[in-house]
């Protein structure tokens, strides 16, 4: 079977055989998935028909229902994780595992994790997605008793980050939203010097000192940046250009 292909979604009526086919393929692994097309998203995908695939097709329900509970994207050490890291990585109550090293991952907060978790260890696949967006899918292990992954996340790491980024990127492009931006949008280089000023707290007046232009330049950019990204004001601007890697809010 050709697992890339069987997940992959070109149209609505096919994220159910989708999802069912990721279903048997982590099944075959030892493993039960767990996909959210938007960690900031309080809902959780669907077919066509609005079934819950989390229920209705991966099998999460009764007490394993996490996607019942409202505050997991802020509760789950898994969702903070894919947040500073964008590779597959595994993880238990000891800690984060992934291939490279990640600062960033120390740092999160792993107390009470099996309830916080909702399992004892999963393997996990952050997926980011145009405009900021960040999907993911944990892959938990079918032996609740099973908290070290090393050997499954050596074997099934890298498919399991294939397979992931291929369900959850065709199901937003075919489930969400209509684009909220011009396929052709792009900002000038005047446009994304001034922004880049703007992100780290410089006024306009700041701004043109330091640009050798006049105020009402920098205004006029910041105003041209602030119609072709559909922004209602400068703050939303700079997001809305940090979103597309314009700019960096990074200091």
């Amino acid at each position: 079977m050709d697992w890339v292909n069987a997940v992959r979604i070109a149209a609505p009526e096919e994220v159910r055989s989708a999802a069912e086919a990721l279903h048997d393929i982590a099944m075959r692994c030892g493993m039960r998935a767990a996909p959210a097309h938007n960690i900031a998203d309080k809902r959780t995908p669907t077919d066509l028909a609005g079934n819950v695939l989390a229920s209705e097709v991966f099998g999460w329900t009764g007490e394993q229902a996490w996607w019942r509970n409202p505050h997991i994207a802020l509760d789950s050490p898994l969702t903070s994780a894919c947040r500073f890291e964008s590779e597959p990585f595994w993880v238990n109550a000891q800690g984060f595992h992934t291939r490279q090293a990640n600062r960033y991952l120390s740092a999160i907060d792993l107390t009470n994790f099996e309830v916080r978790a909702r399992t004892r260890a999963a393997i996990v696949v952050p997926v980011h997605l145009p405009f900021g967006q960040i999907g993911a899918v944990s892959f938990n292990p079918l032996d609740a008793s099973l908290t070290d992954l090393s050997s499954e996340f050596e074997r099934y790491g890298d498919i399991f980050g294939l397979l992931g980024r291929t369900f959850i990127a065709g199901y937003v492009n075919t489930m969400g939203s209509a684009q909220a931006l011009p396929a052709h949008l792009r900002l000038s280089k005047r446009e994304v010097e001034c922004l880049r000023w703007a992100a780290i707290g410089k006024t306009d007046f700041e701004i043109s000192m330091i640009i050798g232009r006049s105020r009402a330049t920098v205004r006029f950019h910041i105003h041209n940046a602030s119609t072709k990204l559909s922004a209602v004001n400068r703050s939303q601007t700079v997001f809305k250009a940090a979103q597309l890697g314009y700019i960096t809010l990074a200091r």
